[in-house]
């Protein structure tokens, strides 16, 4: 039998097999259309390993490794390095790795990463739990989220991991999301534009984990950032600049109530989280001013 494959225009083939409403997809094929095909991808073990894989619904058209979840950073320090040695500068090496991979496992070679200044661009798709392996909790998990590990509610509030990134003074971090994609093209450009080691956090929902109807995930997104629950905002030569102040800033209800994650949340919990939102805006704002 003879098989035809036709040759992808862009750089991701035409047919995935992420969950119905999941917006990575988006994200990948946003990144690459920006990046272009000189580019190098490493990819650890999660969702967007679906990408790098060998099957005709999980192919690239530009070079990549699929590495372990603890190493990502590391190993594109290491492509990085040998281009420099070889006299290539300018083919880009980026990382697209999870929560998981980033925020938990991942977080000390990234760490190593940005102490050197390495450069490579990260991208961190952000779905707040362990998706890929049965939705456990992970560091990104939200104070109130149910997972399979916290089946009562994360008793804790997240990682902090932009703030934990524009510690390590790199030249450019941003964050992004899902729900504002001229955004998040304009942030890859610039971070294209930059060397060294740049970090894009993006939210990228979950209805699988985090239980709403799948043609919801634009407006669960949207809603982060509405609430304060996900912050826009860019970190350039040591300075912050804030997006557009959240319309709904403090006020979860929406957000949560969107998300059976949160079913179990009690008004008290519900209160802490505004003003656990409310406090890191305002602490950001005051960054943005110095």
């Amino acid at each position: 039998m003879l098989i035809c494959k036709v040759q992808p225009k862009g750089c991701v083939s035409q047919g995935i097999s992420t969950c119905q409403g999941c917006m990575i997809d988006v994200i990948f094929r946003n990144v690459l259309e920006i990046m272009g095909k000189d580019t190098v991808l490493v990819i650890p073990p999660g969702c967007a390993a679906q990408f790098s894989g060998t099957g005709p619904e999980a192919s690239v058209t530009v070079a990549g490794i699929q590495g372990n979840l603890e190493n990502s950073a590391a190993i594109a320090s290491g492509i990085s390095e040998g281009f420099k040695a070889q006299g290539n500068d300018h083919t880009r090496v980026v990382v697209l790795a999870g929560d998981g991979a980033t925020v938990d496992i991942g977080i000390q070679s990234l760490s190593g990463a940005m102490e050197r200044n390495e450069d490579i661009l990260y991208i961190c798709y952000d779905n707040e739990a362990y998706m890929n392996t049965g939705i456990q909790g992970s560091s990104s998990t939200p104070y109130g989220a149910s997972t399979t590990t916290t089946p009562a509610g994360k008793p804790v509030n997240s990682k902090d991991l932009i703030q934990i990134v524009m510690a390590h003074h790199v030249p450019y971090a941003a964050t992004a999301s899902i729900a504002n994609i001229p955004d998040l093209r304009r942030k890859v450009q610039k971070a294209k534009d930059i060397r060294g080691c740049r970090v894009i956090h993006v939210m990228s929902p979950c209805p699988t984990g985090w239980g709403y109807k799948s043609a919801k995930t634009v407006e669960v997104a949207r809603d982060a950032i509405n609430s304060g629950a996900w912050v826009l905002l860019e970190y350039e030569d040591g300075k912050v600049t804030l997006g557009a102040k959240p319309s709904n800033l403090g006020h979860m209800e929406k957000y949560i109530g969107e998300q059976k994650r949160f079913s179990g949340v009690s008004e008290e919990q519900l209160k802490c989280m505004n003003e656990h939102v409310t406090a890191r805006y305002e602490y950001l704002s005051k960054l943005s001013a110095l």
